[in-house]
């Protein structure tokens, strides 16, 4: 064996040895400190007269009112909180003049009232189900007619909506004309320009539009001014090119 490794061996030797002894002497140290702790005696704290404590209320409801009225999660539990009010409706448009009424007739499909937009326009032909302008014809009777406007049922009688326009009659001639009557005043005149067609109905014609003055015969958007004859005279409508 060389030197070296006597030498190793020997200062392995030397350090257990001394590991071995302060392993030993702290051992002993906490040994003598755990018997020094377990011998000690532990003064008791002065701690006073204790105090006993108020008696506790009863519980009543009343007293969690303010907790569910005032609970910032749940607002709606308040019945302080004013309803809020929606706001009123708007107000309807005011209904339009009833369509004029010149009388019915019926050619085997069904009755058809003669009516027209306004007094002195076209009369047309409609049917239940068709428009006329602003209204829907409902239905039509010997007594009365029906319209709807507006989703709305009107009601009206024939005599009602008949269009009664009675035009002046012209003063008989003879007699002093100092004494005869004096005209009456004469109306504006009635300005005409070219219209063209009016709203289409579902016979599938367009109507006539008052103060139109395009002569029959013409043709604008595929549509041509015809007249038409009626039991009831002579009727305006705007009819498709070549039907």
């Amino acid at each position: 064996m060389s030197r070296k490794l006597i030498a190793l061996n020997i200062v392995l030797v030397l350090v257990a040895i001394y590991a071995g002894v302060l392993f030993h002497s702290q051992w002993q140290a906490a040994k003598a400190r755990e018997a020094e702790l377990r011998n000690a005696k532990v003064k008791p704290a002065n701690v006073g007269r204790l105090e006993p404590l108020p008696n506790a209320g009863a519980v009543l409801a009343t007293t969690y009112q303010d907790v569910a009225m005032k609970n910032l999660f749940h607002p709606s539990r308040n019945p302080n909180i004013p309803p809020v009010v929606p706001p009123p409706p708007p107000p309807k448009p005011p209904m339009p003049m009833l369509p004029k009424y010149y009388g019915t007739m019926n050619i085997g499909d069904g009755p058809m009232a003669l009516l027209s937009v306004t007094a002195g326009a076209p009369a047309n032909a409609v049917k239940p189900g068709e428009r006329i302008g602003a209204f829907k014809l409902v239905d039509i009777n010997t007594v009365d007619i029906t319209f709807e406007w507006n989703d709305e049922i009107v009601r009206r009688t024939l005599d009602q909506v008949t269009d009664r326009t009675i035009q002046a009659a012209a003063p008989s001639g003879g007699g002093d004309s100092r004494s005869a009557a004096a005209p009456p005043p004469a109306a504006a005149p009635v300005v005409k320009s070219a219209l063209g067609p009016g709203p289409m109905t579902n016979q599938g014609v367009a109507t006539c539009q008052p103060n139109d003055n395009m002569a029959f015969g013409t043709i604008q958007n595929g549509l041509k001014k015809v007249e038409r004859q009626t039991p009831f005279g002579a009727a305006c409508v705007w009819e498709p090119v070549g039907r």
